[in-house]
């Protein structure tokens, strides 16, 4: 069994800082198999946070997160997140309840917003504390918020009961660096780093592939190591093969010397100044 890290969030709870993301699933009736096999998986080597939501096929995700974990829910940290259209003060109840239907559970540890809209974030942090005093949601958070979003957010009433940012970071989109993961890393507040391969893109750099063959490991497991390095960050990458599900769970045992991590950066580079948030 992988040694998998841990974040701890503001509540106190530890979470796995490696867990499994849902997109794309629940698409295809025929692949729900593997699916639910691939998430189970993850399950038992510990990856035990599972991101959903109701955008990922209209609900598909959460059915199929449903029944990867029927008979364990209480291992799972569950997490899933709100369209910004639902997330007015009343929109978000009633669209939390439709998730947890499909999800066949009477909680979610995080419910996210997953984008801002139209609906001010007054409305939804209300509705996200109603949720939380009903016993509905454990935590909340929010997801593809930059610095000035994050900011606003604190000045809104029990603003600053946020959880986490889910955003864009992996080795190739490091703008977050500069100044968003630095303020949620010292306000708590988790960093999930959702497509922490670029859905596959990075596996095909040259440098990537070479650091990972002296370590007789994958350019994925490197990626994920790259994450798994950072305070407060929580990636969660995608697979519907159980295999790459148990290959991605080994990165966090994979231990770079400070010579690759330098020739990460050389090869990848840190933002030297603000960047905009990057959005899949």
């Amino acid at each position: 069994m992988p040694d998998i890290p841990t974040v701890t969030l503001p509540s106190g709870v530890s979470v796995p800082a490696l867990g499994l993301g849902t997109w794309n699933m629940g698409e295809e009736s025929r692949k729900a198999g593997i699916e639910i096999e691939s998430l189970k998986r993850g399950l038992d080597l510990g990856m035990t946070l599972i991101d959903t939501a109701e955008m990922y096929a209209e609900g598909g995700a959460e059915k199929i997160t449903a029944e990867a974990i029927a008979g364990r829910r209480d291992e799972v940290f569950l997490v899933s997140k709100v369209y910004p259209w639902n997330a007015g003060r009343k929109g978000v109840v009633e669209a939390c309840e439709r998730s947890l239907n499909r999800l066949k559970t009477d909680r979610l540890d995080l419910y996210l917003l997953h984008w801002r809209g139209q609906h001010p974030l007054a409305e939804t942090v209300a509705g996200f504390e109603e949720l939380r005093r009903a016993g509905k949601i454990a935590a909340w958070g929010v997801s593809n918020f930059d610095l000035d979003d994050m900011e606003e957010l604190m000045a809104v009433p029990e603003g600053r009961n946020c959880a986490a940012n889910q955003v864009l970071y992996n080795l190739s989109r490091r703008g977050v660096e500069y100044d968003l993961l630095p303020w949620c890393q010292e306000h708590g507040i988790a960093v999930m780093a959702y497509s922490p391969i670029e859905q596959g893109r990075l596996l095909r750099n040259a440098d990537l592939i070479r650091i990972a063959k002296a370590y007789q490991a994958t350019p994925a497991q490197v990626a994920l190591a790259f994450l798994l390095e950072r305070d407060g960050v929580v990636a969660i990458p995608k697979s519907a093969n159980p295999d790459r599900v148990a290959e991605n769970a080994e990165a966090a045992d994979l231990d770079l010397s400070e010579e690759d991590w330098k020739a990460l950066d050389a090869a990848f580079p840190p933002p030297a100044q603000k960047r905009p948030l990057d959005m899949l």
